[in-house]
């Protein structure tokens, strides 16, 4: 909770005593998260797993990551809790109706708990293959950051179909014959390119740029091949030239964005340490917004900005940099603050 910062702190306090699914959902506050649930006490480990993974199935979320629940002040068993975990897991996947929650985290912090958990899972690695098949695809790491194997991964080649063509050749001589499907592969060779990519923002690749690959193989007809567990990361691109130097430039547009998002997450940070907006809350409390907006909204006031649009609760608000006054849509009229850190006043 601390992680996440006063906003989600302001939040919980709102919703307090409303939950009717053993649940409340929060934005993500400081975490790089969508959302945060927020699970109401239970020692049924298994129906609280179960609740969460119908819930993002619902809401349509592709991933999501959970502590081992029951094993901090709960005190339950970590053998338990793993089961239980992994149980709720096995029997969400097995279900045919699941089409978006495609990724599920468990994060573990205590190492002495890693056995408890890999032992339950390996107990299921024969039990079922069809359920092992896509209880496996749906996890895209069990342990964060843990190992259980030192086999090198292998380079992943994403799925493409290939259309073949055909030639057939017909010549009044064989010698004709062979001259011309030598021509003919020459022509092919010539036009054959094959171009790499080597970039660390490579392993910060998830679905959607997963997805925007293999739609690049399906359009231009190209192979591309990602080796994630290089150092630095490659991505080479094989086709014809034309075809390979679109994807090419494609991809650096894709890695440019993830370095323009990273670039702004770390002034986001700096602009943090240095000065905290905030807007008002429930019980005259004051919210902090989030970080990227607490940067938009210091950038817009060193620039001597007059006005800048921000959202407060899902809502649009003006802010009046001068007056530090924020009005919505319908006329409403709020204060805000700025909190210089390193003053510790407004």
């Amino acid at each position: 909770m601390d992680a996440a910062g006063s906003q989600v702190e302001g939040e919980c306090a709102q919703y307090a005593g409303l939950y009717q699914s053993g649940f409340i959902t929060t934005d993500s506050g400081n975490l790089l998260c969508s959302k945060i649930i927020h699970l109401i006490h239970d020692n049924n480990v298994k129906r609280q797993v179960s609740k969460v993974l119908n819930e993002c199935e619902l809401k349509m979320y592709r991933s999501v990551a959970f502590p081992a629940i029951g094993t901090g002040q709960a005190g339950q068993s970590p053998a338990k809790v793993a089961d239980d975990m992994l149980d709720a897991i096995v029997e969400f996947a097995s279900k045919r109706s699941v089409q978006h929650l495609k990724k599920v985290k468990i994060i573990i912090f205590q190492t002495n708990m890693l056995r408890d958990f890999y032992e339950s899972m390996k107990k299921r690695e024969y039990s079922n293959v069809s359920t092992t098949d896509s209880l496996f695809s749906m996890f895209k790491s069990l342990f964060w950051g843990k190992k259980q194997s030192t086999e090198k991964k292998k380079p992943m080649v994403l799925e493409k179909k290939v259309d073949l063509a055909t030639f057939q050749i017909c010549g009044e001589s064989q010698e004709n014959v062979d001259a011309t499907e030598s021509w003919i592969k020459n022509l092919i060779l010539k036009e054959q390119f094959e171009n790499s990519i080597s970039d660390e923002l490579i392993e910060h690749f998830d679905e959607k740029q997963i997805d925007a690959l293999e739609d690049l193989q399906r359009r231009k007809h190209v192979t591309i091949e990602l080796e994630d567990k290089l150092s630095p990361p490659r991505i080479t691109i094989s086709g014809i030239s034309r075809d390979v130097c679109f994807v090419y430039s494609e991809v650096q547009k894709m890695i440019k964005k993830i370095k323009d998002t990273e670039e702004e997450r770390s002034k986001a940070e700096l602009a943090y340490k240095e000065v905290e907006w905030r807007y008002p809350g429930s019980n005259d409390n004051f919210v902090a917004f989030d970080k990227l907006t607490n940067m938009q909204l210091e950038d817009a006031k060193i620039a001597k900005k007059t006005h800048l649009t921000v959202k407060i609760n899902r809502k649009n608000y003006k802010v009046d940099l001068n007056t530090l006054q924020a009005t919505d849509d319908q006329g409403k009229t709020i204060q805000i603050q700025r909190v210089p850190k390193n003053e510790g006043k407004l």
